[in-house]
């Protein structure tokens, strides 16, 4: 069947590509459940409920790490491709194994329930053994629905894979068949502890109140959860998965007279979906938002790395309402692109530097999560901000620069740093961006030039947009 998916984060369609586990026992269960009967290759298991299971441990499962820093599989992906070149990126990932998203429609997988009651996850239950081989945290985001739960012709197995099709939200009398499909993943796949109800409140949108939707949302949302928790206690769900728009800080209209800064205000209407949400959940576990460094007409305000200040704030915003639950940032964007999706203005070293900025802004607010939305291309040719090049070559699956500084981040960062603060001389405060550890000090020139910094009593030279691990 075919593949689809679109990027979600910018609202705009995209048809390409898109912690470390670190405990012997943990390694040892992942290797268990891929080869156990259920997994690729073998007979699936039926479960009390007689539903399809996929991977069934047989195990007790050792004690579920913090998520951490990692991304999430898009419309292409290294599950598929030359033998040589999936198993180089995999073998890769399996040296810091991070934490893996993956939507059960679009964005690599087929639709999960084309007739009620019939389920298609052959795509799914590759992409879940691909992150499984690398020793990764699977994530899954129950997005997006069925045609029959939202006006297609019930009994049709065909998909309508359009734009319109695609953004639209289950109807409202289907909000309980779209929990039972949610319940039939979290059954099918036992070792994904954290599933994300919807994305970005896709077909949320209400026209005539020119507002979003919270309460319809909010609805499908608690229905998810407890379906979810009916199936285990202990699956982890999290929401709201808001895109926290911001526009310029002089506009009046729908601005947000106190989440604002420099980078602009937020839009007071996603702030006002948050609250409800928050206030009429039935629970959550995580925390889960969305959005850019830049404005809703794509500005950076005022410039790229002083943008990234956005993260800092909103997450403070939303730990301000959240208490102790772990933040997430499902998708983070820092770099506008052009009419058809594509972000490929900056040379690779000024998207990496950007990007180590955000991640150090999420940290700084208060978030333990960040997943970078990967751009793989089908086949061929380079990949403006990919994390290995395209599988489609057994010469393919070799790391790029955002991998290595993801890897790395996840590594060094992990959920439950403490951070430090660390002397940053006062000339060079406004060039560089710090964030540290007890063990490690990450510096990041904001400069297309080189310069002399001196960090944590350490004087030393960097590149241009030179991203610096320095020990301490």
């Amino acid at each position: 069947m075919a593949r689809h998916g679109w990027n979600s984060g910018a609202r705009r369609w995209r048809f390409t590509a898109l912690l470390g586990v670190g405990v012997a026992a943990l390694a040892l269960v992942l290797t268990l459940i891929h080869t156990l009967p259920g997994s690729a290759g073998s007979e699936a298991g039926t479960t009390r409920d007689g539903d399809k299971v996929h991977g069934t441990p047989s195990v007790p499962p050792a004690p579920e790490p913090e998520v951490g820093w990692g991304f999430t599989h898009t419309q292409y992906s290294a599950d598929e491709g030359s033998a040589a070149a999936t198993k180089r990126v995999e073998r890769r990932l399996g040296e810091q194994s991070p934490p893996q998203i993956q939507h059960i429609m679009g964005w690599g997988a087929d639709n999960p329930e084309p007739v009620k009651g019939r389920y298609d996850f052959e795509a799914m239950d590759r992409r879940i053994d691909f992150v499984r081989a690398t020793g990764g945290t699977p994530v899954v985001t129950l997005c997006c629905a069925p045609d029959w739960m939202k006006g297609g012709k019930p009994g049709s197995d065909r998909t309508d894979w359009s734009q319109a099709a695609l953004e639209t939200a289950p109807d409202r009398a289907h909000y309980k068949d779209y929990a039972a499909l949610a319940a039939t993943v979290a059954r099918r796949y036992p070792d994904v502890r954290h599933l994300i109800v919807w994305n970005e409140f896709k077909g949320f949108w209400n026209d005539s109140a020119a507002r979003w939707d919270y309460e319809g949302y909010t609805e499908l949302y608690n229905l998810v959860y407890k379906a979810l928790k009916k199936v285990d206690k202990d699956i982890e769900v999290g929401g709201p998965y808001l895109v926290m728009d911001s526009v310029d800080p002089r506009q009046k209209e729908d601005a947000s007279p106190t989440v604002r800064g420099s980078w602009g205000a937020l839009d007071q209407r996603v702030l006002d979906a948050f609250d409800y949400w928050n206030k009429h959940k039935a629970g959550a576990d995580f925390v889960v938002v969305d959005g850019s460094s830049y404005t809703r007409d794509d500005e950076l305000l005022p410039d790229e790395f002083a943008a990234t200040g956005k993260f800092t704030a909103v997450s403070r915003w939303v730990r301000s309402r959240t208490g102790d639950l772990p933040l997430w940032w499902a998708e983070y964007y820092v770099e506008p692109a052009d009419r058809d999706d594509v972000r490929d203005g900056w040379s690779e070293s000024h998207r990496v530097a950007v990007h180590a900025a955000a991640l150090i802004a999420m940290a700084r607010g208060g978030a333990t999560s960040g997943f970078y939305w990967n751009p793989e291309t089908e086949k061929g040719g380079g990949c403006a901000g990919c994390l290995w090049t395209p599988t489609d070559r057994s010469s393919g699956g070799e790391p790029l620069p955002m991998l290595g500084l993801l890897s790395r981040f996840g590594a060094e960062f992990p959920p439950g740093t403490r951070y430090e603060s660390v002397a940053v001389a006062a000339d060079d405060r406004a060039n560089v961006r710090v964030l540290a550890s007890d063990r490690v000090v990450l510096v990041v020139n904001t400069l297309g030039r080189t310069i002399s910094a001196e960090v944590d009593g350490k004087r030393f030279a960097m590149g241009a947009y030179e991203v610096k691990w320095v020990r301490r």
